[in-house]
């Protein structure tokens, strides 16, 4: 059987890093992906994704966001190609709401750039959009969009260029521990002796490791993108990215930056998924309608039709925490997901990070609120099984 120092189940966002990382650390590294990646299956499908360096979500990101930024950097370095646009970000709240609140709070524990606006001042500087007077805002000036088929496929590649083997469209149905390393089983029935394994497999991953699916929840989520009302206010010169919080509703939304419109979601759920493989419903008019109203009310130079939909599908764990670390019963396997709809902004840095625990079983990055233990149903060696 062939044997490697790793191998990687998933080759989306973290599982692509990851093969580079390994790769360029000259060691023996095959990725298995059941798809193409990226597709449209994934959670990293749809063309772009935001950056921001202020987290609302807990100021233990900020210092893997600092490694992420400089990463994504060495990766446009290495091949020349631009995966990473900065336009700012604007975050503003209604009354109550928390999202400029956590900001805030990770901009000052880390001594982040930004600027506490007035919304006349938002209006002014950007007058794509449109906030409220009793609203809250703040600007990051390093905030902006990634673009993530484009970044996976440079990791897969440049990870081949280094001698990584990728086996697409490849099924994989086991991942046991076996001995100090680990036996991976595909679809076929080949097997595959590896020293460590990490599981990255994104919505699949309570497939391959049920007491951890126990723990998470899969979640539709509608992406739309509209014809700007006026061009010229949504290029991204003129409008930064945006997340907006209106009650308890966040929505978000990315400038014209590949010329296929202003792209823009709501960050709730569009409806929960028993499996990775279930149907999914295309996006409603309902939906359609309500997010519309959403921009004509705060951003109505980007309300116009909308061009095109998709989906994507956040793996989402009780806490909205990622799940980062060594199985606590077999350390010989890593787990890297769920990342709960916010996790592509890491993956340059998540790659690293993982090729660190899959070689050594350790790391110097701070990743101790995302050990898979708190999320584990049974820490057991139990929660490996055939599917």
């Amino acid at each position: 059987m062939p044997s490697y120092d790793v191998a990687i189940v998933g080759l989306g966002a973290m599982g692509s890093a990851a093969l580079h990382a390994i790769a360029a650390r000259h060691q023996r590294v095959i990725g298995f992906d059941r798809f193409q990646p990226a597709h449209n299956r994934s959670s990293s499908f749809g063309e772009s994704r935001i950056i921001r360096l202020a987290y609302s979500e807990d100021p233990a990101y900020v210092p893997l966001l600092r490694g992420a930024y400089r990463a994504w950097r060495r990766l446009e370095q290495t091949t020349g190609e631009s995966v990473l646009i900065l336009t700012g970000i604007v975050e503003a709240s209604a009354p109550g709401g928390t999202q400029v609140e956590g900001s805030l709070r990770s901009a000052q524990e880390h001594d982040l750039l930004h600027e506490c606006l007035t919304p006349r001042q938002v209006n002014d500087r950007f007058p794509a959009f449109r906030v409220p007077s009793d609203w809250t805002c703040v600007f990051s000036p390093d905030g902006g969009v990634l673009l993530p088929e484009k970044a996976i496929g440079l990791f897969i590649a440049l990870a081949q260029s280094l001698g990584a083997t990728a086996r697409l469209n490849t099924r994989v149905l086991e991942v046991q521990p076996a001995g100090d390393g680990v036996s991976i089983k595909l679809e076929d029935g080949e097997m595959i002796e590896a020293g460590s394994a990490i599981i990255s497999a994104g919505p699949w991953i309570g497939d391959l490791v049920p007491q951890l699916g126990q723990s998470l929840t899969l979640t539709r989520q509608p992406l739309l993108w509209f014809d700007p009302v006026d061009a010229s206010l949504v290029r991204p010169d003129r409008m930064p990215v945006f997340l907006f919080q209106e009650k308890d509703h966040v929505a978000y939304g990315l400038p014209d930056v590949c010329g296929s419109g202003v792209k823009a979601a709501f960050h709730s759920s569009g409806g929960h998924l028993i499996s990775a493989d279930q149907p999914r419903a295309e996006v409603s008019e309902s939906e359609e309608t309500a997010l519309r109203a959403f921009l004509q009310r705060y951003v109505p130079a980007a309300a116009g039709p909308v061009r095109r939909t998709s989906l994507c599908t956040y793996t989402r764990s009780p806490d909205g925490h990622f799940v980062l670390g060594l199985h606590p019963e077999a350390p010989q396997i890593v787990l890297a997901s769920p990342c709960s709809g916010h996790g592509f902004k890491f993956a340059s840095i998540i790659g690293e990070i993982l090729a660190d625990l899959a070689l050594d079983q350790s790391t110097n990055w701070p990743i101790g609120i995302f050990k898979p233990e708190r999320v584990l149903t049974d820490p057991g060696l139990s929660s490996f099984r055939t599917i």
